[in-house]
């Protein structure tokens, strides 16, 4: 198989085109570095900044397999920061331990919470997964404003710093938070029916109902985990910076989730998923911020590059693009010629 025919093959391409391109604004993009026990480069940068739209990606890799779409994860982010940081600044020591944690655990339970509020929707009412996830989205800000008191809230707590903006073995620790969440998804996925399953679902609900697939139940579960994992990118972002923004947390946040898993080749109409593909996705979606930045263009004009590059990857990735544009037009050749027939000479007996 030609290795232009591997689903991987362009996204792979586009993220080292991206990564080697940034050699040109900043020779020394590919350097690493030490200080004071912790590496640092442009590509630590990427990985770091990128954890979090890593793990909303893999929540919602699993929604767009079962032929749905998550767009309240943005707002989920709010949500999760909003009632960690307000948990914590309520407490008489912001550092401790078990405080954190509470706050943690009260915010990934919320969050979980809200992810079920969307598969009952879809799965159970039946509304249709945009409409469904759309109220969340809508409200969630609400939601996070009416929690923060409209304020952004700060905090003090280097227990929760760490979850977003400390480091563990020199490296960033928000990148094993990401690594974690993706290998417990290929795990569960992967190593058991479970991936089957969802594909099935997302290739045909009615048919896999009669096939005895409690389609309802995976599509819950997929909704309940892309609410988890938006939870913990909300904590991640909000540890970052140590503050909790109701109204910009994870804003367009759902956009380039979906983004990367489009880019990772996850088809959108459900059925196939591919989270290695996904993850590419996603350092894509935060090489080309990047890069966008190093250029010097307009931040504000950073979603129309996203765009641009997402509508030409996916004319590439498109075989019939492909077929029509780089088909190479063979000289028709002749039909082969008819071997000379040899005269036969039948003897007729006298």
């Amino acid at each position: 198989m030609s290795i232009t025919r591997h689903r991987l093959f362009y996204p792979l391409a586009l993220l080292l085109v991206l990564l080697v391109s940034n050699v040109f604004f900043t020779p020394t993009f590919f350097n690493l570095r030490m200080q004071d026990g912790h590496l640092y480069g442009s590509l630590i940068d990427i990985v770091r900044n990128g954890a979090p739209l890593l793990i909303v990606a893999v929540g919602m890799t699993f929604v767009i397999a079962t032929g749905g779409i998550d767009l309240s994860v943005g707002a989920v982010m709010a949500i999760s920061g909003a009632v960690a940081t307000h948990h914590i600044a309520g407490l008489g020591n912001q550092d401790s331990t078990v405080g954190v944690l509470t706050a943690v655990a009260m915010a990934l339970g919320f969050c979980t919470l809200l992810g079920l509020w969307n598969g009952i929707l879809v799965a159970v009412v039946g509304i249709q997964p945009i409409i469904a996830t759309l109220i969340l989205m809508v409200a969630g800000r609400g939601v996070a404003q009416w929690i923060t008191d409209g304020q952004i809230i700060t905090v003090n707590s280097p227990a929760y710093k760490l979850i977003g903006g400390g480091y563990k073995l020199a490296l960033p620790f928000a990148i094993f938070l990401a690594i974690a969440v993706l290998v417990f998804a290929a795990v569960i996925s992967r190593k058991s029916a479970l991936g089957m399953l969802i594909e099935s679902v997302g290739g045909n609900a009615e048919a896999s109902r009669l096939a005895g697939i409690r389609s309802r139940g995976l599509i819950l579960l997929a909704y309940v985990f892309s609410g988890f994992c938006a939870g913990l990118a909300g904590l991640m972002i909000s540890s970052n910076v140590s503050s909790a923004d109701a109204n910009n947390t994870g804003l367009f946040y759902e956009l380039d989730a979906i983004l990367a898993v489009v880019i990772g080749g996850t088809a959108l109409i459900g059925g196939r998923y591919f989270l290695v593909g996904t993850l590419i996705g996603a350092l894509t979606i935060q090489t080309l911020t990047t890069t966008i930045l190093t250029i010097g263009i307009n931040p504000n004009a950073t979603l129309l590059f996203k765009a641009f590059v997402v509508f030409a990857m996916c004319l590439i990735q498109s075989p019939a693009f492909r077929a029509k544009v780089f088909r190479r037009r063979h000289r028709p050749s002749a039909p082969p010629s008819a071997p000379a027939s040899k005269e036969q000479h039948v003897r007729v007996p006298a």
